[in-house]
């Protein structure tokens, strides 16, 4: 017996726990954010976030952002809050805020995770769903620098908790509820417009819980209990169309703005290029039905992995062969439809698709929530064994403890490069640098630059002077002219060129000329700075291309 209450977790313990995880994190963001570099789209985004802050405070007068680049066609809340703290503290710099403003949703994101995983299992899911999502390389890894899908998945987990809050209390939701059903609708669907497919979750959740209404109430009552439901829920649209017009105020402009943004991504815009996929450089339009499938099954670590799967398979036979009241069986077949629907809807139609899965950001909170269930059906099993549920839940803690712990110490080797991260069934990012793409979005460029600036402070007056340093540049430009400073100038022109700078992709040529900075992480190369004075090559691509 004292073996036993050694090793039970009262609520208040957990909860205290959870909350101190999230604190801790707030905090490890804080001190971290700066080390995250620069990517492809910081610069058009922060514009984007200018330009809106000038829609709004102008009254709505300005509205060159309508036909900026093709960002209209996204929302840009985030951008725009990032735009205003910067106009608010001037003093402060731009991208630093956006790091910022980047880690605080994303510490949003991980208090929303685990209210929802308490809700749909107790304080022990909600815990556990938490610490998955905590070492879940897609989440984590961009929530610092990604503007785009970090926020987006923020907004749907969002909304995802107020349908499961919306479900606990069916068929009479409380005024609160149905306010945060309204506020996350909008905030969803105005990130990203792809936010509207939480629509079709709650609605094969809810199909199933007025089929399995009718069978325990009969048609009529239950029908009415239903329409009941959704009148009240009814009421929230109209701070959603608010919230929508605030973050992605295009989409209000007109009416069908939001079907236009569908029928303009559902065509691929750009010229096609090639990617590096299971070994083979492939164009991004015919990347294979398996693209998704694979590359979740070998950048989530194993403990999130098997426990999402664990928890997808029981959530489905919970939803469809359980014996929980309606309202539970609607909650498990949300959850994994959220995390499921859109992995399967991309097998089907094979969407082009890149950049690794950041794309997909938005079904880890899902998969969290399903490793979360999974988890707490294993503790409460271990926790009815009877004499041995003391040592049994000591072993299953400990179990957990480890398989956490693996993924975070490489988290710890790799940062700032979280999102590199791959798991050991293709051996880690060693024996994933062939097979597939690590650094797409060349964050390695502010570690380069930090360094190319200390060599050449150091050997100041063996190079040339009264002029800008040329660096010839394989990867984002603009993240590397910020990266760099005033005293370099970069240019995709290799001749005259003093240094290049290269991401250690397939598509950056490897100059034969001495490394004077070499960014690598377990032995794999994320970038490098060569002194190419005095020295020609064709290209900053590989094959003078």
């Amino acid at each position: 017996m004292r073996v036993a209450s050694a090793f039970r977790l009262p609520a208040s313990s957990v909860d205290r726990f959870a909350l101190a995880l999230i604190a801790a994190l707030f905090l490890l963001a804080v001190f971290t954010f700066g080390d995250y570099g620069l990517g492809w789209d910081d610069f058009t985004h922060s514009q984007y976030g200018d330009l809106l802050y000038k829609y709004f405070n102008s009254r709505l007068s300005q509205d060159r952002v309508f036909s900026f680049v093709n960002l209209y066609y996204y929302g840009g809340g985030f951008d725009l809050i990032a735009a205003a703290i910067h106009k608010w503290i001037p003093a402060a710099d731009i991208f630093s805020v956006r790091r910022l403003l980047g880690a605080t949703v994303g510490i949003i994101g991980f208090a929303i995770v685990w209210r929802t995983g308490r809700r749909l299992g107790g304080p022990v899911c909600g815990l556990i769903a938490l610490c998955l999502l905590v070492i879940c390389p897609l989440y984590y890894g961009h929530m610092f620098m990604n503007a785009k899908d970090a926020p987006f998945a923020v907004a749907v987990a969002g909304l995802l908790y107020s349908v499961v809050r919306a479900l606990d209390e069916y068929a009479k939701p409380t005024w609160r509820t149905v306010t945060l059903f309204g506020f996350t609708l909008g905030l969803a669907g105005g990130t990203r417009v792809l936010g509207l497919i939480v629509v079709a979750y709650a609605g094969f959740a809810f199909m199933l819980l007025l089929a399995v209404e009718w069978r325990n109430l009969g048609f009529k009552p239950a029908l009415e209990r239903f329409a009941g439901f959704l009148g009240l829920m009814a009421l929230g649209l109209p701070l959603s169309y608010l919230v929508l017009g605030l973050v992605w105020p295009w989409a209000v402009v007109e009416p069908l703005n939001p079907l236009r943004a569908l029928a303009y991504y559902s065509n691929f815009w750009e010229v096609p290029w090639r990617e590096l996929y299971e070994g083979r450089q492939v164009l991004v339009p015919d990347m294979p039905r398996t693209y998704v499938p694979t590359l979740l099954s070998v950048q989530m670590p194993e403990i999130f992995l098997g426990l999402s799967i664990i928890g997808a398979a029981g959530a489905g036979l919970g939803a469809f062969f359980g014996k929980g009241s309606s309202t539970r069986r609607a909650m498990l077949l949300l959850i994994a439809s959220a995390a499921a629907f859109p992995i399967l809807l991309t097998v089907v139609t094979r969407p082009v698709m890149y950049n690794g899965i950041r794309h997909f950001v938005f079904v880890t909170p899902a998969l969290a929530l399903l490793g979360g269930l999974a988890g707490n059906w294993i503790w409460q099993y271990a926790s009815r064994l009877g004499r041995t549920a003391g040592p049994a839940r000591a072993v299953v803690a400990g179990l957990f403890v480890i398989g956490l712990a693996f993924p975070a110490v490489e988290f710890a080797k790799l940062h700032p490069y979280e999102y590199t991260y791959y798991n050991h069934l293709v051996g880690g990012v060693r024996g994933a640098d062939s097979q597939f793409m690590l650094d797409y979005w060349g964050l390695a460029f502010k570690q380069a630059a930090a360094e190319l600036d200390e060599y050449v402070d150091e050997h100041r007056r063996t190079l040339p002077q009264g002029r800008k340093f040329k660096v010839a540049v394989c990867g984002p430009h603009n993240a590397a002219a910020e990266e760099l400073g005033p005293r370099y100038q970069t240019t995709y022109d290799t001749s005259g060129a003093d240094f290049a700078l290269m991401l250690g992709e397939f598509y950056c040529a490897q100059v034969q000329a001495p490394v004077l900075v070499q960014v690598e992480r377990d032995g794999v190369v994320y970038a490098r700075v060569y002194d190419v004075r005095g020295r020609t090559f064709p290209s900053v691509f590989a094959g003078g291309k």
